[in-house]
């Protein structure tokens, strides 16, 4: 008689690893990084230094002295969060703010769950919208971008960003022309490129959609999340400015100002806090992009990206439910 020993899954391997993933993700942020500082110059660097020695500190700190467990900072995870948390933050706001930022995303959002693996939600997005809660007027001070090498000094100077200033003007009862004519309406070139003001993740969508693409390649995301993100926003907002193009701007202002490009391609594609199979993620991005429009369109608040993850993210669980794929040998019904 044979005997077989039948040993646990996965029964399948490769040569990705924890660490190799987030770095890769680390390497596909640089250009976005390098196009803040550009345009924020050395308080882009500071906000980009604390918040990464930050969550490296916390998760350091709770491992070693409170779950007294292998301290595991060296996997990259904490440097991608402390990255994500500055790209989600104006580049003036106080060096005491982002430490408590970071301590809330690494030892609420992240370390009381269990760690890397076990978390529900998107650690850099909890600790973004508790600081926006809790430190709205610091949260919401957009810095004016200055070139690095410029000779201009505008480092006190803030102003509203685009979607702030559509958001207003809609609610004045203004036209989508009158309210492109303000002058601190950034051109199209400007919102590609990244010359507005925002947060520092929020300037260039052409250095974050190129940081995108490389992750896909690299396998470490799936097209069909920010896909099916980008998709809905434009489709929903298309619909709209069709119907009435004197009060609802063209899609693609959607697609290029405030957070979409940032959520939708390293924030939403979070492997924990996503779906697992391919119809799940599309289901998934949908409702990011649903919520997202929504929010933009009638909401308080100019921008709902952050919430609209945040929302799906609790959602995750019930999804992987719904989409599950069928066991093999299962005869279909």
């Amino acid at each position: 008689m044979n005997m077989f020993t039948i040993s646990g899954s996965p029964h399948v391997h490769g040569d990705e690893s924890v660490k190799k993933i987030m770095y890769t993700v680390v390497y596909a942020m640089v250009p976005a990084i390098l196009v803040s500082i550009y345009f924020f110059g050395l308080d882009a660097a500071r906000v980009l230094l604390i918040s990464v020695m930050a969550c490296l500190f916390f998760e350091w700190a709770i491992q070693k002295y409170l779950i007294k467990g292998p301290v595991t900072i060296n996997d990259g995870s904490a440097i991608v969060a402390g990255i994500l948390l500055a790209f989600n933050i104006p580049a003036n706001i106080p060096s005491w703010i982002i430490i408590i930022g970071a301590l809330v995303t690494i030892g609420v959002a992240k370390m009381s769950f269990g760690g890397l693996g076990k978390n529900p939600f998107n650690p850099a997005l909890v600790g973004r919208v508790f600081m926006l809660i809790s430190f709205p007027v610091q949260m919401t001070s957009w810095p004016v971008p200055k070139a690095l090498f410029s000779s201009q000094v505008t480092d006190a100077i803030t102003g509203p960003t685009a979607l702030g200033i559509l958001k207003e003007g809609v609610g004045a009862g203004k036209t989508i022309e009158q309210i492109m004519t303000d002058p601190n309406m950034p051109a199209y070139i400007d919102r590609l490129t990244g010359n507005m003001t925002g947060s520092l993740g929020e300037m260039s969508a052409l250095a974050l959609i190129l940081g995108g693409i490389f992750m896909v390649i690299r396998k470490v995301i799936d097209w069909q999340v920010p896909v099916s993100i980008i998709a809905t926003v434009f489709a929903i907002a298309g619909i709209f400015h069709l119907i009435d193009p004197t009060h609802y701007i063209d899609p693609t202002f959607h697609l290029f100002t405030g957070g979409l490009m940032l959520g939708a391609i390293y924030m939403a594609t979070d492997m924990v806090s996503s779906p697992m199979n391919m119809s799940g993620k599309v289901f998934y991005g949908v409702g990011i992009g649903l919520i997202t429009i929504i929010i933009r369109l009638w909401g308080a608040y100019p921008e709902g990206i952050s919430f609209a993850i945040l929302i799906m993210n609790a959602f995750t669980p019930l999804i992987n439910s719904a989409f599950k794929p069928k066991r093999f040998g299962t005869v279909a019904k």
